[in-house]
């Protein structure tokens, strides 16, 4: 087994870059369920619960 650590921050130019790959197609992510802001803590659960096997997604609007 094997394994290493991420370390992210915020950076615009790499979210602007990450944009223009997902509207090319190239990268494709896999949204597992969504949820309304209401049902945050529903999310929270879900994800927490391990079942999810793509992005929990909270929808604000």
């Amino acid at each position: 087994m094997r394994y290493s650590f991420l370390f992210m921050k915020a950076s615009g130019k790499q979210l602007g870059d990450i944009t223009k790959l997902v509207e090319a197609g190239i990268i494709k992510p896999v949204v597992d369920k969504t949820f309304p802001f209401a049902q945050t803590n529903e999310a929270l659960a879900y994800v927490e619960g391990g079942r999810a096997k793509g992005k929990v997604v909270v929808q604000v609007k």
